[in-house]
């Protein structure tokens, strides 16, 4: 058997590029879903903030 024809048939590293691909692709995910989000996230914790510090401050 030629070392080329044992390089095609080997799959060592195979699951390891996978799960490496699929975790590249959530991280993408998340990223583009915080930026799509990030003016209504940043808005909730502005009224977060203001309502925890008139409910403090008012003591």
């Amino acid at each position: 058997m030629s070392i080329f024809t044992r390089f095609a048939k080997d799959e060592s590293g195979a699951t390891a590029i996978e799960y490496s691909l699929i975790a590249a692709l959530m991280a993408a995910a998340i990223i583009a879903a915080l930026n799509a989000f990030s003016g209504d996230l940043s808005q909730a914790f502005t009224n977060i903030g203001k309502t925890l510090k008139s409910k403090t401050s008012g003591s």
